[in-house]
């Protein structure tokens, strides 16, 4: 899977987000390190703190599917430029292992970072032995 790949699979799923609130859809695809992938799209509520980012769809859609290892997610919005992954969304990418993150907006190049970069001393099980 290229990374060309991972971020063309964000953006189809982008177009099922249901984002009535904020309109601003998000698609989410994750590379497990067998090399299988996952995608997942926004889901707000009327309760906002019920919402869920697209990220953590497609991560707990991976995890439901007995993946623990994650190589890699990208990550497509509507906003002009890429955007980054919330708080919340990193916390749960340092859970499972995410190496690379690769975030793009509709139009343009992407972007590609180190997850190490993006939540530098993460919060994990290491911490709880």
């Amino acid at each position: 899977m290229t990374d060309a790949e991972l971020i063309a699979a964000a953006d189809a799923i982008a177009s099922r987000a249901y984002a009535p609130y904020s309109r601003y859809p998000v698609g989410a695809a994750v590379l497990a390190a067998d090399g299988t992938v996952f995608t997942g799209a926004n889901v707000e509520n009327a309760s906002y703190g019920l919402s869920v980012c697209a990220e953590r769809v497609a991560i707990f859609t991976a995890a439901a599917a007995g993946r623990r290892r994650l190589r890699a997610v990208a990550v497509v919005t509507g906003s002009s430029q890429p955007a980054a992954p919330c708080g919340a969304c990193r916390q749960v990418m340092a859970e499972f292992g995410v190496q690379t993150v690769y975030l793009a907006g509709p139009r343009g190049p992407y972007r590609e970072r180190r997850f190490a970069d993006m939540l530098p001393q993460a919060f994990t099980a290491e911490a709880l032995r």
